[in-house]
C-alpha cells in the first residue's frame, strides 16, 4: 500500500497544475502538460476503483447479471477497463478531430489548447456513462486494448531509444573532456548495474533443486543482449555510442526482472512467492511511473524532428530544442505550420490509456487470487519478454541501418 500511496500521489502532483491552469486559463506552451495531468488523473481513478469499486459494481444489476456472482477481481477488472474506456474514448475522439491540421491558422487548433472548462466536464461525463454500458461493450475493448497496448510498447520503445541517443548527443556535443569522462562513468555504472542485478536475478528465480531452464534462458538472453549491444555499438564501422547501449540494456533487464516477478505465484522457480504482495505491487508502481514518463516525454519532445510527432514541414524541423521553452505566434494572416502532430499526440494517450488498463489488470489474464496479484500471469510474462525482444531488436537496427543502407539518410 505504501507503494500505491507513492505513485498515487506522484500521479496527483501532476493533476495540480491541471486544475490551477483550468481556473486560470491555459496557454498553448502549458496545454500538453495539462493533457498529461488528466491522464495522470484518470490513473488515480482507476487504481482507487480497482481498490474500492467492487462491492458497489456487485449491486449494480446490468453489471452483475451474472446467475452465479463472479470473484471480486472481475468486478476490479471490469472498473478498471470502464475508466479506461472513457478515457479512450476522450482522447481518440480529439485524435480523430485534428487528422489534418497542418497550419495554425485552422480553427481545429484552438480546440486543441483551449475550451479546459467544457473539456474536463466532457472527460468525467465520458468515464461516468461507462458504468451504463452492458457488459459485452467492455469485453469487446478489452480485446481491443491487448492490441491498442502493443502499439503502446512500441511507441514506448522508441521514445526511449529517442532519450538515450539525445542525451548521449547533448554531452558529445559540448567536446569537453569532463562530459566524455562522465559519458563513460554513466556508461560503465549501467553495465555495473545490468550485470550485477542479472546475477540477483539468478539468485531469485533460479532456486536450487528445480528447473528452471526457461527462467535461466531469459536471464542470460538479457546479458547476451547487452554485451551484444557494447560489441556492436563500439564496433569501427558503426557509428554507435557506449551510453546508449547502457541505458537500453538497464531497460532490458528491468523487462526481464518485471517478466520474472509476473509468473505466478504458485511456480516452484518464482523464488519470490513468498513476498508476492510487496513485489507485485512493486512492479506495478515501476510499470505505472514507466508508463507516465512515457507519456511525459512524449509531450517534451513534441516538436523535436527526433520523434515521430513533429511533421515535416514543422518549422521546428531539424531542432533538437524543446517546443516547451516557448512557441513564437504569428499573425492570423500568416500561414504558421504546426510544430508538432495534433493527431499522435493524443493518439499516444489513447494508446497509453489502453496500455495502463492492462497494466492494472495483468493483461486480463488473472480471474482469480487476490487484487494485489492481478497483473501476475503467464501472459503478462510472455508480454514484457517480447517487449524486451522488441526493444532490443529496434536498438540493433538503428546501429546498423545506416550501415546496411548508407545511402539513405536516417533521422
Amino acid at each position: 500500500m505504501w507503494a500505491a500511496s507513492c505513485l498515487a500521489s506522484c500521479c496527483a502532483s501532476c493533476t495540480c497544475g491541471l486544475c490551477t491552469s483550468a481556473a486560470a486559463g491555459i496557454s498553448r506552451r502549458s496545454a500538453r502538460i495539462a493533457y498529461c495531468g488528466l491522464f495522470a488523473l484518470s490513473l488515480v481513478i482507476s487504481w482507487i476503483l480497482r481498490e474500492v469499486a467492487a462491492p458497489l459494481l456487485e449491486k449494480i444489476p446490468w453489471i452483475n447479471t451474472f446467475t452465479n456472482t463472479p470473484p471480486k477481481e472481475w468486478f476490479q477488472t471490469n472498473a478498471v477497463l470502464r475508466v479506461s474506456l472513457g478515457n479512450f474514448l476522450f482522447f481518440i475522439l480529439f485524435a480523430l478531430t485534428m487528422i489534418g491540421v497542418k497550419d495554425q491558422n485552422d480553427k481545429r487548433v484552438s480546440w486543441h489548447h483551449g475550451g479546459w472548462v467544457i473539456k474536463i466536464v466532457v472527460w468525467a461525463v465520458l468515464i461516468v456513462l461507462m458504468f451504463f454500458l452492458p457488459n459485452v461493450v467492455i469485453t469487446i475493448y478489452e480485446t481491443l486494448s491487448k492490441f491498442g497496448s502493443g502499439f503502446f510498447l512500441l511507441v514506448q520503445v522508441v521514445l526511449l531509444l529517442d532519450f538515450t541517443y539525445t542525451w548521449n548527443d547533448s554531452w558529445v556535443e559540448k567536446d569537453e573532456k569532463k562530459w566524455y569522462i562522465a559519458l563513460l562513468s554513466v556508461s560503465v555504472l549501467c553495465y555495473i548495474a545490468t550485470f550485477s542485478f542479472s546475477g540477483v536475478l539468478f539468485m531469485w528465480f533460479n532456486p536450487s533443486g528445480h528447473d528452471c531452464g526457461l527462467n535461466v534462458f531469459f536471464i542470460v538472453m538479457t546479458m547476451v543482449l547487452a554485451f551484444a549491444f557494447a560489441v556492436i555499438a563500439l564496433h569501427p564501422k558503426v557509428n554507435g555510442s557506449l551510453l546508449p547501449a547502457s541505458v537500453i540494456s538497464v531497460y532490458c533487464v528491468y523487462l526481464c526482472y518485471s517478466a520474472l516477478s509476473s509468473e505466478p505465484r504458485d511456480y516452484e522457480c518464482n523464488g519470490l512467492n513468498n513476498h508476492s504482495e510487496s513485489v507485485s505491487t512493486a512492479t506495478l508502481v515501476l510499470g505505472m511511473l514507466t508508463t507516465v514518463l512515457s507519456v511525459v516525454y512524449s509531450v517534451v519532445r513534441a516538436g523535436s524532428s527526433t520523434t515521430f510527432l513533429s511533421p515535416p514541414s514543422s518549422p521546428k524541423s531539424g531542432s533538437s530544442k524543446p517546443l516547451l521553452e516557448g512557441e513564437i505566434e504569428s499573425g492570423k494572416n500568416e500561414a504558421k505550420p504546426v510544430t508538432y502532430s495534433y493527431f499522435f499526440f493524443h493518439l499516444i494517450f489513447a494508446l497509453a490509456s489502453m496500455y495502463s488498463a492492462m497494466l492494472l489488470t495483468g493483461w486480463s489474464g488473472s480471474k482469480t487470487g487476490s487484487s494485489e496479484q492481478m497483473n501476475v500471469g503467464w501472459t503478462s510474462v510472455w508480454i514484457r519478454i517480447c517487449t524486451q525482444w522488441t526493444t532490443a531488436a529496434l536498438y540493433v537496427w538503428t546501429l546498423l541501418a545506416p550501415f546496411i543502407f548508407p545511402d539513405r539518410e536516417f533521422y
